[in-house]
């Protein structure tokens, strides 16, 4: 499937095997109205501590084999599992992914099913930042966005990076937006 990009040449969306290793955001924009990426936001790291832990104690449990005698397999199994269930948690933090784009906000996440939701950025009404405990002290929060139809696919949120920051670029894209649906480029370079 071909699609045109901007310069004319054709657009290919990704099959295969990468699909399972980059959610491939630019193939969900729609090329043909010139839609582009303003803001394209992974997890914050704080989600891959877990993982990483449970990665950790893989290792640990393959370090104890030589010291377990006949029950080696117990260990090797436990590695296995922790180290293998660990890797697999990493990469499905690393494929939630958020984007705002100059009219519609969207987002993809899942390896083996990935779902897709998008909302235009016209109806986004209003935008809640929690901000718990640990989000103050290490760097995130959730945002609640509110729209016209209450039961969107995209109502929180969570773990995003640098949330002050994040809430400041949000009411901007959405004030640049107004009624005329659509964030011009020149608005967002220049800062207006």
């Amino acid at each position: 499937m071909a699609l045109r990009e901007q310069s004319g040449r054709p657009h290919q969306v990704e099959l295969g095997w990468s699909r399972f290793a980059d959610p491939h955001v630019e193939d969900r924009l729609i090329v043909e109205e010139g839609e582009y990426v303003i803001y394209e936001i992974g997890r914050h790291w704080v989600t891959r501590l877990w993982p990483g832990f449970r990665v950790v104690l893989g290792m640990i449990c393959f370090v104890m084999m030589p010291w377990l005698g006949h029950l080696w397999w117990v260990s090797l199994a436990a590695g296995l599992v922790l180290g293998l269930n660990g890797f697999w948690r990493m990469h499905t933090e690393y494929m939630d992914r958020f984007v705002i784009t100059d009219f519609r906000v969207f987002r993809v996440h899942g390896v083996l099913d990935q779902t897709f939701a998008m909302m235009p950025i016209t109806r986004v009404l209003d935008i809640s930042m929690l901000r718990p405990f640990w989000g103050q002290i290490f760097g995130y929060a959730t945002f609640v966005f509110e729209s016209a139809a209450q039961d969107q696919g995209m109502r929180e949120i969570k773990y995003v990076g640098s949330p002050d920051r994040r809430l400041h670029d949000f009411a901007a894209v959405i004030a640049k937006a107004g009624l005329g649906g659509r964030v011009q480029s020149a608005d967002i370079a220049s800062g207006d």
